[in-house]
């Protein structure tokens, strides 16, 4: 048959199968439910569950969303979950029973959350996102995205809801951890690397997944900070900085891609049809899946308010342009009766059905719809993934403040250290939103980083030890003191005193502090005086970060500053470590302590990544991707405003405490003065601009050196830099490397009053540094063609 010769096109092949389709067929195939309710878990005896059967019989089901997840949400645990061998298996059972009880014999398409790491159990557990910009280092994040592919596909996943590309304006949102920050252009690097990691070069290698692009578009612009609210922004803005990073995506082969659930200027963009039509399929020529977010649909009818019911919230996306809807239950209940009614048009549903099928048959699943089990169990979680989870960690936390130069301790005389905090041994606390359940042992916290240093040292050994659970008895114990002092959330003071005790036995004082986005896990909490877990039938929920969870402040919640305080109080050496899903204003920590490090949630490997860079192992190289403010009343604070958004407020100006593109290292670096390949061009020319870095200091390091650019006067207002270009150098003390970007339309292009780029005859002004606020600059002029 035709649609299964695999020496047919994709497109012939699509539409023979097309041909050979009912009604039913064709709907079931725009739909996608809980993969997890599929089947049931025994002991290991996995079993498909009937209703799952009756559906592939009666229709077929096009997707499943996370047949692998593993959550609250989910109830898949550590004890009744899949293991990566296990999980292999499962899917291969739901696959065999499509292709071999269907009619058609057509495989399921399996979808999976990956933006950090397959949300799978035994799947690497990566750093957030906005630790993973804060590396700028495209490379390697490169490099992590073919290891999530490598893991996920393992599994028989064959498609990921990620990357994330939302540009973040107003951080007190609770998805902020899941973004790469706040500056179109750094996402769109990132984002072309995402596919080109995740998709490879072809996704019929058994090694790569198709990548979704979320959430198009405009929902980290939300009216106050708040989680799918009403976007208000103009199609300019909105085509210069928001849609940037997907149409860069896009150009590199995505697959797939996710409306957001906001509105933007009234229109929800689940049916936006500008959006979904003109921009992304007639402008950008976009050829693949267009797939909702979960219960998109449903808030048309019930949210928006724009539809009527649930049949008319089904018309009204698939005939914007919706391909699939994640859950299935508005596209799998009306679909069929919209058309027997004649209220839908059969070429709409086949326009949709087709775009399911050709990503099936690009992802090779027809041929080979299986995947092999032992394969899963060594590829995930596998000694390479960690180390590179360690890297990424390492590259992504940013030295905020570093006094006297209270960092690098000194293993040889450091004294004793107090790790003191809530999230000094809280595993999932480091993690970020969407991970899966973990085993103790296979998350490193700080406390495990520092006492596994340590015991090195004394132990004398040159590898590094990196086991937590070999910890019980080592020589660290006496030299390393713990306490975690109070909870994230929450006025109890009861573990203060211990703290306090802890902390005052101390030469140097850790303090580990932050945020969390750790669902209940059924963990229970911590006992704040000894420190032990505490589970009880009144479980306590520390999140205050993640999907949902947006907040009116960006100040330590609960009373951690309370015990910074009071820690700070005994004139120890004070160190604070912040771990977190969004930016922390505190004014009093940035005065009083004597060192700063951003960590954001680093993941399984983040307490040995922060234990390399409190003891000099690794010289901090992170730049921030996102303003942090003084004060909460600043927002918005991102760096490529306007220059006519005013100069202050009464009570304060705008510059944030920590600027974009910030970050300390151990060694210092020097810039010479751009130099420009020649004065001037025309708009069809490019320029080169180079300059000498130099690392001045008595380390080596990495220095990212970033170029931006501003338009010096335009026809319509203009932001006053934007970043252009970037690149991570690594340099030998008294190393000097030269740098170059090139300059071309692309750089120097704006957005015109006809919404189509252009570039303007005039001045330029090229900024080269190590942050927005720390450059040297050279004139380019734009001659008349």
């Amino acid at each position: 048959m035709t649609y299964k010769d695999q020496s047919k096109s994709v497109e012939e092949r699509v539409q023979h199968l097309l041909s050979l389709m009912t009604t039913e067929e064709k709907v079931g195939q725009l739909t996608q439910p809980f993969g997890w309710q599929t089947y049931t878990n025994d002991q290991g005896n996995i079993t498909l569950n009937e209703s799952f059967k009756q559906q592939v019989e009666n229709g077929g089901i096009g997707s499943l969303y996370g047949a692998l997840r593993a959550d609250p949400w989910t109830g898949v645990t550590l004890e009744n979950g899949l293991s990566a061998r296990e999980g292999a298996e499962a899917v291969n059972l739901i696959q065999r029973y499509a292709v071999e009880h269907s009619r058609l014999g057509i495989p399921i398409l399996i979808g999976e959350e990956c933006s950090h790491g397959h949300m799978a159990i035994d799947g690497t557990v990566y750093p957030v996102p906005l630790l993973l910009g804060s590396t700028w280092n495209v490379d390697l994040y490169r490099e992590m995205c073919q290891a999530v592919a490598r893991e996920t596909r393992a599994q028989g996943g064959a498609v990921t809801y990620s990357p994330v590309l939302d540009v973040v304006r107003d951080p007190r949102w609770g998805r902020t951890e899941e973004c790469f920050g706040e500056d179109p252009f750094l996402i769109g690097e990132l984002a072309v690397a995402s596919v080109e990691g995740l998709q490879g070069e072809s996704l019929d290698r058994g090694d790569t997944v198709a990548a979704t692009l979320k959430h198009f578009v405009g929902y980290g612009s939300s009216e106050g900070g708040r989680n799918a609210g009403p976007v208000h922004m103009g199609w300019r803005e909105l085509l210069e900085v928001d849609l940037y990073p997907f149409r860069k995506a896009v150009e590199a082969g995505a697959a797939s891609i996710m409306p957001a659930y906001n509105e933007i200027d009234g229109t929800p963009c689940t049916v936006n049809t500008e959006l979904l039509e003109d921009v992304l399929r007639k402008d950008w020529g976009f050829d693949g899946l267009v797939i909702t977010d979960c219960g998109a649909i449903n808030m048309l009818a019930s949210g928006h308010d724009v539809a009527a019911d649930g049949m008319e919230a089904s018309i009204q996306a698939i005939e914007a342009g919706i391909d699939m809807e994640m859950s299935g239950e508005m596209f799998g209940q009306y679909l069929v009766q919209a058309l027997t009614e004649g209220k839908l048009d059969m070429q709409v549903l086949d326009q949709a059905t087709s775009r399911v099928l050709a990503l099936k048959f690009r992802l090779g699943l027809f041929e080979q719809p299986y995947v092999d089990a032992d394969r899963a169990a060594e590829v995930i979680g596998s000694e390479a993934h960690i180390q590179l989870a360690r890297q990424l960690a390492a590259e992504g936390v940013v030295l905020l403040k570093n006094e006297a130069d209270t960092l690098p301790l000194s293993l040889a005389n450091v004294g004793r250290i107090a790790v003191i905090g809530p999230n000094a041994d809280q595993a999932y606390n480091q993690l970020g939103d969407y991970t899966s359940p973990q085993p103790k042992s296979k998350v490193a916290t700080v406390l495990d980083g520092i006492r596994i240093k340590l015991t090195n040292h004394v132990d004398g050994q040159t590898e590094k030890k990196s086991s937590v659970g070999a910890l019980t008895g080592d020589s660290s114990t006496d030299q390393v003191l713990y306490a975690p002092g109070c909870r994230i959330k929450g006025d109890s003071k009861e573990g203060f005193e211990r703290a306090i005790e802890v902390a005052s036995q101390a030469d140097t004082v850790i303090m580990v502090v932050g945020g969390s986005s750790a669902r209940d896990f059924g963990e229970g909490t911590i006992d704040l005086k000894t420190g032990a877990s505490n589970v009880s039938d009144n479980s306590w929920n520390d999140m205050e970060c993640g999907e949902g969870i947006d907040r009116m402040t960006l100040g330590l919640a609960g009373v951690q500053l309370e015990l910074i305080q009071e820690i700070h109080k005994l004139g120890k050496k004070l160190v604070v470590v912040y771990i977190n899903g969004r930016p922390i204003t505190e004014p009093w920590v940035d005065e009083h302590a004597h060192a700063i490090l951003e960590a954001w949630y680093p993941g399984q490997e983040g307490g040995h990544a922060i234990a390399d860079i409190l003891f000099g192992d690794v010289n901090p190289s992170g730049k921030l991707t996102i303003s942090i403010p003084k004060h909460v009343g600043q927002l918005p604070i991102y760096y490529n405003g306007k220059r006519s958004r005013g100069k202050r407020y009464l009570e304060e100006d705008l510059e944030p405490r920590y600027a974009f593109g910030y970050g300390l290292s151990y060694t210092t670096f020097e810039y010479s003065e751009p130099q420009l390949s020649a004065e001037s061009m025309t708009a069809d020319d490019s320029v080169t601009v180079s300059v000498n870095v130099t690392n001045t200091g008595r380390y080596a390091g990495a220095e990212v050196v970033q170029m931006y650019i501003a338009d010096v006067v335009s026809s319509l207002t203009r932001p006053a830099k934007e970043l252009k270009g970037f690149a991570k150098v690594n340099l030998e003390p008294g190393e000097t490397q030269t740098v170059e970007f090139q300059i071309g339309a692309e750089q120097l292009q704006y957005i015109g009053r006809d919404l189509k780029p252009v570039v303007e005859p005039g001045k330029f002004h090229i900024h080269i540094g190590s942050s927005v606020n720390d450059t040297q600059m050279a004139e380019l002029t734009v001659r008349e063609a």
